[in-house]
């Protein structure tokens, strides 16, 4: 089993940057692939970024890409999702998962998840 605590999240106005963060614990979490994922009211949840155990791969949906950024700290279990020039669009709840393989497609599954914060974007 892997524990998943997301935080960071809040309310930002359009422009603005927040850092989510992701705390693992339990079954060698270093090990993991880690992801964050996304779902705004009446959507789908979207799978925006993955990062491999090594932090050498990286997965950005189009969405995302050149906004935000996703690394690791293994040293501290903790993944971090640097999320840059906030659009109202990006207002959702972000989980972050953990997966025994890495994912660089949008339809990625992952194995075990967190409860989510809330990032509000103002416009």
């Amino acid at each position: 089993q892997v524990q998943l605590v997301e935080s960071g999240g809040g309310l930002v106005q359009a422009g603005g940057s927040l850092r989510l963060s992701c705390l693992a614990s339990g079954r060698t979490s270093s090990s993991f692939a880690m992801g964050w994922f996304r779902q705004a009211p009446g959507k789908e949840r979207e799978y925006i970024v993955g990062i491999n155990w090594s932090g050498s791969s990286t997965y950005y949906a189009d969405s995302v890409k050149d906004r935000f950024t996703i690394s690791r700290d293994n040293a501290k279990n903790t993944v971090y999702l640097q999320m840059d020039n906030l659009k109202p669009e990006d207002t959702a709840i972000y989980y972050c998962a953990a997966a025994f393989f890495f994912h660089n497609d949008p339809g990625a599954k992952y194995d075990y998840w967190g409860q989510g914060t809330q990032v509000t974007v103002s416009s």
